[in-house]
Order: C-alpha cells, then sequence, then structure tokens
C-alpha cells in the first residue's frame, strides 16, 4: 500500500471539483452548491466492516443554505438525495483518492432507510462509506454501504452504492 493523504480540508477539497486534485479526465467532485462534503476527515484503503477501506466526511448546516427555503416551504429539511450524492461523491472519491483512472459517475444504490432529519437547527452532518469492493476492469466500480449522521444521530442508511470510473474513449 503507497502513503497517501487520510484527511482533506476543504480548500484541497474544492481541488478536486475542479479537476486538478486527480488529474484531468479522472475522479471530479461537484462544485458549490451541489458539493455536500466540507472536510474528509478520514480515508484509508483498509480497515471498515469488510476490511476493504472506509472514508469519512463533514458537512456543516447552516440555516440559509440553498435548499431549506424550497424543501419544503414552512417545514424545511435537507433533501434526502442530497445526502444519496454526499455518499455517491465520497464513494467516487475514494476511487480516485485510489488513483483509479477515469471520470466518476454514480451508478445506482440498493436499499435506502430513512430514520430521521436534518433541518437547519442541525449543525454537523456525517458521512460514512465503507467498501464492500473495488472492481478493476474495463470499467472501475466502487460498492459501498453508508450512513447519514445529524449531529451524531444516524439519519438513513444505504446499501450497495455504487459508482464507476469510465475512461475517455480514445479515437
Amino acid at each position: 500500500m503507497t502513503s497517501r493523504k487520510s484527511s482533506f480540508t476543504y480548500e484541497e477539497i474544492l481541488t478536486c471539483s475542479h479537476g486538478q486534485m486527480f488529474g484531468p479526465g479522472n475522479a471530479q467532485l461537484p462544485l458549490p452548491p451541489m458539493l455536500m462534503l466540507h472536510r474528509i476527515t478520514e480515508i484509508s484503503e483498509t480497515g471498515g466492516p469488510n476490511d476493504k477501506g472506509f472514508a469519512r466526511a463533514e458537512f456543516d448546516i447552516t440555516p440559509d443554505l440553498w435548499f431549506f427555503p424550497c424543501h419544503f416551504e414552512g417545514d424545511p429539511v435537507m433533501p434526502g438525495c442530497l445526502g444519496l450524492d454526499a455518499l455517491w461523491q465520497l464513494t467516487g472519491f475514494y476511487l480516485g483518492w485510489l488513483g483509479e483512472p477515469g471520470k466518476g459517475r454514480a451508478l445506482s444504490t440498493g436499499e435506502v432507510k430513512f430514520t430521521g432529519q436534518i433541518t437547519p437547527q442541525t449543525k454537523l452532518v456525517e458521512f460514512g462509506i465503507d467498501f464492500k469492493r473495488v472492481m478493476r476492469g474495463r470499467l472501475v466500480l466502487g460498492t459501498a454501504d453508508g450512513w447519514v449522521k445529524a449531529d451524531g444521530e444516524e439519519v438513513f442508511k444505504a446499501t450497495d452504492l455504487r459508482v464507476g470510473l469510465f475512461k475517455e474513449k480514445t479515437a
């Protein structure tokens, strides 16, 4: 195993959003406001329940975030799809961090179960992914289970998150 950084600041994550971290044509995170990660607090190629690697990230919640006024008027909550997207973002980042080439795309997820919500009163959201498998072939495919916590309390889980890295076709 090569030595890699095991945590990333917001400024470092933004270099990934701009396509500079893993090189042109490789894994890239979305720009704000769609970027759902403020910090990657821990990332490892080993460990986790399956000993296939894991990643942990955080997102700071403030009442003025763009999605609260429109989801739902008078009853603001963070859309569950943004939490799911954060898990896909973290999964794709992990594949790029491993040094795998290609542009990342979310492919699917298994079961998603919501048990709570994220409101303007929430202060910190934590995201975690635990890898089950990384397939390396024509397509690099990562499969992981994920969870989301609001102020330390789990608010949803997703199984079998799948992200693929696609290489540019050459003529």
